[in-house]
């Protein structure tokens, strides 16, 4: 199934229909007056997150959801039957908004919440409804309230307890294919993912957790510059960062600025995100290059905590689940709250 993180699409509530106007006809019952029924209320459109939903995939197909109208009334006063309600699944961590002012309506953060989003039209009362002592027989009834149309943009935000992040071509997706069993695409060039991957981690020390494989961010991301805004959304839903770098450049600066460049453009789009814990990981240790190039890291980041590792191979792997876990265990969960 293609990772799909935005949709827009049209709801429209069930309509209330007119009452009904009648009145009594039967043999041996002379003034049998009015006896109408009520008409059944419109179906609501309820939005419910479910934690199996992945993506917006589905709605790519259908954009048109209406809830079903409410059934007329009949006489001797019988009441029309509710239309019923029709509940759409999202994700969770979508973000619904007004696609005409990208007002927020609602954000699911818990699998199972609920959420009206238009409510159906009240059903017409029949004409039994309107007797009184001073008009014995009405003929008329009260017409139904129509149903709301509401044209709503979903965006989906990642839930996960890490988010890799890295310029291109640091080894993000061989990361996550090395520590979990999700298997993104690989390739040896810039680029190789344009959506952001989950895997689940899975440990002899720790309960599981979920890691986001964030497509590789560039500078001006902040900006859209290659879908930058479109990735770093995913990055707010995470606990913490593994920042990972490519260790296999000849000058130990060229790493010191692959750091300050991903977290510049974390900075630019929201401050928070540059707030978040971050693990710093060199990966390609492996490679001869590196070996010149990690010696001198020690220097260069200080007092940053980082690891050195090879994805590729495994060197390093189980250091680095440890230290995540450690950094798990004492980071807060996320607020219900997020970034808007």
């Amino acid at each position: 199934m293609k990772f799909i993180d935005e949709a827009t699409i049209i709801v429209q509530s069930g309509s209330g229909g007119a009452g009904c106007v009648s009145f009594r006809r039967e043999k041996f019952v002379p003034r049998g007056g009015p006896d109408g029924g009520d008409c059944g209320r419109g179906g609501d459109i309820v939005l419910v997150s479910d934690a199996t939903k992945r993506t917006l995939y589905p709605f790519r197909f259908r954009q048109h959801f209406k809830a079903a109208d409410g059934a007329r009334g009949r006489g001797s006063r019988k009441s029309g039957k509710a239309g019923s309600d029709l509940h759409i699944a999202v994700p969770v961590g979508t973000v619904v908004r007004d696609a005409q002012n990208g007002a927020l309506i609602k954000d699911f953060t818990l699998p199972g919440e609920r959420f009206l989003l238009a409510k159906g039209g009240r059903g017409g009362r029949g004409n039994a409804r309107f007797k009184s002592a001073t008009h014995r027989t009405p003929r008329f009834a009260q017409p139904g309230e129509p149903g709301i149309g509401l044209q709503v943009r979903l965006e989906l935000k990642l839930l996960a307890d890490v988010g890799i992040i890295g310029l291109p071509n640091a080894g993000k997706s061989t990361l996550l294919q090395a520590i979990s069993a999700a298997r993104p695409k690989i390739g040896n060039y810039p680029f190789t993912t344009l959506t952001p991957t989950l895997g689940v981690v899975h440990t002899d020390f720790s309960e599981p957790f979920v890691v986001a494989d964030i497509p590789g961010l560039i500078e001006g991301a902040h900006r859209g510059v290659g879908l930058g805004t479109r990735f770093l959304r995913h990055i707010e839903r995470t606990r913490i960062l593994l920042h990972l770098i490519d260790a296999s450049v000849p000058a130990a600066g060229e790493v010191l600025k692959a750091y300050q460049a991903v977290n510049r453009e974390l900075s630019a789009y929201h401050r928070t995100l540059a707030e978040k814990p971050q693990l710093v990981v060199l990966n390609k240790a492996d490679l001869p290059v590196a070996a010149g190039t990690l010696a001198r890291c020690e220097t260069i980041f200080g007092e940053i905590p980082f690891c050195r590792i090879s994805a590729l191979t495994g060197q390093g792997l189980q250091k680095l689940l440890k230290m995540l876990i450690n950094l798990l265990e004492n980071t807060d969960a996320l607020p219900p709250s997020s970034i808007h």
